[in-house]
């Protein structure tokens, strides 16, 4: 399987761009988080971490530009402003708020995808201080994550292809949460081609299934933990 990328919050009011803005760079590897306001950005801010936020200037309530200012006094998460409004002027009111680019629209999704990448390569590589362990203990299970193997005690558990995926997909990132939109680009992306494509509610009986070879009571799980309004985490002893 591919790498999982970096994990983006795209915050804009139209949900017609959302939808394809997400759609896009989810097939370009990214994880994505979608917000329809400032308000919900902030809500989403406080309790998820993100590598970038593609972020829509002209916004109903507070605007992009008002955000991005306050954001900059608490975190330094790159910023990419999007906005109809391409003169010089507005492009410098945008940096001087902190952001770290600015992409007028209309725009090609090309140029957004070489912009988002341009900044990510731009930002320090931070030491990993919690380094994923090997094997990840899931109470009686343990998760080999190198050879993708799942044990019970001396049994191995047997797991079909989707469910052999997402455990790739969420030991990856242990307790980072996957909205069901992630999980569904991720899986077909591992799938490599169109073919018996994923959907979401696909993924919620996938979930299921795995519970019941992880949990000891899946109908309360302790490992495979549903996170309210973000999705899906797995939470490793």
């Amino acid at each position: 399987m591919a790498e999982i990328g970096a994990h983006l919050l795209i915050v804009d009011d139209d949900e017609r761009i959302r939808g394809l803005l997400q759609k896009f760079l989810i097939r370009n590897g990214f994880m994505t988080t979608v917000a329809r306001d400032a308000a919900h950005a902030r809500r989403l801010l406080a309790g998820l971490d993100f590598d970038l936020i593609v972020l829509d200037v002209m916004m109903p309530g507070e605007d992009g530009i008002s955000l991005t200012k306050s954001l900059r006094e608490t975190i330094h998460t790159p910023i990419l402003l999007l906005t109809a409004k391409g003169e010089a002027s507005d492009r410098i009111t945008g940096l001087e708020a902190g952001a770290d680019d600015y992409l007028p629209k209309p725009f090609e999704p090309k140029e957004l995808l070489l912009r988002i990448n341009a900044i990510l390569r731009r930002m320090p590589t931070q030491p990993d201080e919690t380094e994923v362990p090997q094997v990840l203990s899931l109470g009686p299970i343990r998760y080999d994550i190198e050879r993708a193997e799942m044990w019970h005690g001396q049994e191995m558990v047997r797991l079909t292809a989707t469910e052999a995926a997402l455990m790739r997909i969420f030991a990856g990132q242990p307790n980072e949460p996957f909205s069901r939109a992630d999980l569904v680009g991720l899986l077909n992306r591992d799938k490599g081609g169109p073919a018996e494509q994923v959907q979401e509610r696909a993924v919620d009986v996938q979930i299921t299934r795995l519970r019941r070879k992880i949990e000891v009571n899946p109908k309360q799980p302790r490992y495979l933990q549903t996170v309210r309004g973000a999705g899906y985490m797995l939470a490793p002893d």
